[in-house]
C-alpha cells in the first residue's frame, strides 16, 4: 500500500475508534436506542469503506502480478478474501 493511501486508511480508522467510544459513551448515558442503533450503522458504513479501501489496494497487486505464480496464489487469496467480506 502507497503511503498516502495508507495515511488515509489510518485516519479513517481513527475516526472509527472515535465513533466506537462515541457509541460507548452513548451506551453508558442510556441514550435513546435509536441514535445507538443510528451510530452504530455509521461506524458500520464506515468499516465498510475502510475494507473496500484495503481490498482495492490488494487487488491492484494481485493483478500486477497475475502472470506469475505468486500472482495467481494471491489472486485466488483475494477470491477467498472477498468471498468472506461480501
Amino acid at each position: 500500500m502507497e503511503e498516502k493511501e495508507k495515511e488515509k486508511l489510518i485516519s479513517r480508522l481513527k475516526k472509527i475508534e472515535g465513533q466506537v467510544k462515541g457509541i460507548q459513551t452513548m451506551v453508558k448515558e442510556e441514550r435513546e436506542c435509536t441514535e445507538i442503533i443510528t451510530q452504530i450503522a455509521a461506524a458500520r458504513a464506515a468499516l465498510d469503506s475502510a475494507a473496500q479501501i484495503v481490498v482495492k489496494d490488494y487487488a491492484i497487486s494481485c493483478v500486477n502480478e497475475f502472470s506469475s505464480e505468486k500472482g495467481t496464489e494471491k489472486m485466488e487469496k483475494l477470491m477467498r478474501l472477498l468471498f468472506k467480506y461480501l
